[in-house]
């Protein structure tokens, strides 16, 4: 049974990665400073801090890959913390490039983001730049094979509470009125987690080392049409007012991409979760946890 070590395998992203390892038949360490709420009884959990080379050496010895998803992922948090961004997405990945390097995996695999091909993103998109040039020089110098897995909008359960289909559910269902900070024209590609877990191990199977890989969905909404969506899954009359001011220069309008040289294959999911059974579960579960306030 091949070994596979998630860092980061605590959070939304690479928990729900970690499951579809475990499910494939894959030995699934998770590396974070937490411990995951959701651990399978057949993943082992490690505890530690990404700064700290030697205790992920440890966890990583024998591994055939690594997923790499741990460090910054919020553009607010970076915005307003953008040292600490910097050590954690930065230091962090070079430090793990290290492990990887001294436990000899197959391949790396960096979870970054579409925001890569933007101006947009601040200090999280500048980070995810940086840590992918530096995955580069690693194969450069010293052969390490890597994929780079840049993802879209992703949504569905064990999101943060700043994801921000989560966000809109949460205000909707809650405040029965949605203050949407953008014009209401910005387009996404929105991804349900568990398609995009599938697809990252999918990528294990397939060419895809040394480059780029977008993983995003099939379903193109304007904000509009997904904040109306959602007041009609929900059962509120609609109340949304737009503002455009606070997301001007942290996030794209219609898309990310803007002239570059860097290139990937995008995948998508030929069988996918829908966007409204996945707004259908949010508001279901946001329901719930609302009931168990209630009853505490």
């Amino acid at each position: 049974m091949d070994k596979v070590v998630v860092i980061g395998g605590s959070g939304f992203m690479g928990s729900h990665t970690a499951d579809e390892l475990t499910k494939r038949g894959y030995a699934v360490s998770i590396y974070d400073r937490c411990s995951s709420p959701w651990l399978l009884d057949q993943q082992q959990m490690f505890i530690g801090d990404m700064l700290d080379r030697n205790a992920l050496i440890q966890c990583c010895k024998d591994a055939r890959y690594i997923f790499h998803f741990g460090g910054v992922a919020d553009i607010r948090e970076s915005l307003d913390q953008p040292l600490e961004t910097i050590q954690t997405n930065i230091m962090g990945t070079t430090i793990a490039l290290e492990a990887a390097l001294e436990v000899g995996v197959e391949r790396f695999l960096y979870a970054s983001t579409l925001y890569v091909y933007s101006p947009f993103g601040s200090f999280y998109r500048a980070t995810k730049q940086a840590a992918e040039i530096l995955i580069e020089a690693y194969h450069e110098k010293f052969g390490l094979n890597y994929t780079l897995l840049r993802y879209g909008s992703l949504y569905g359960p064990r999101a943060q509470e700043w994801n921000g289909l989560k966000q809109y559910v949460t205000q909707i269902v809650c405040k029965g009125k949605l203050e949407y900070p953008g014009t209401g024209r910005e387009r996404r590609e929105y991804i349900h987690v568990e398609d995009a877990a599938r697809l990252t191990v999918d990528v294990l199977n397939s060419p895809n080392s040394n480059h780029a890989v977008t993983v995003s969905g099939s379903q193109a909404l304007s904000s509009s049409e997904l904040i109306e969506m959602i007041f009609e899954i929900a059962g509120v009359d609609r109340n949304v007012s737009y503002s455009k001011a606070e997301s001007k220069n942290e996030h794209y309008e219609m898309t990310p991409y803007r002239y570059t040289p860097k290139t990937a294959k995008k995948v998508v999911p030929s069988e996918f979760i829908d966007i409204g059974q996945g707004i259908l579960d949010l508001v279901a579960q946001i329901n719930q946890e609302n009931d168990r306030k209630a009853s505490d």
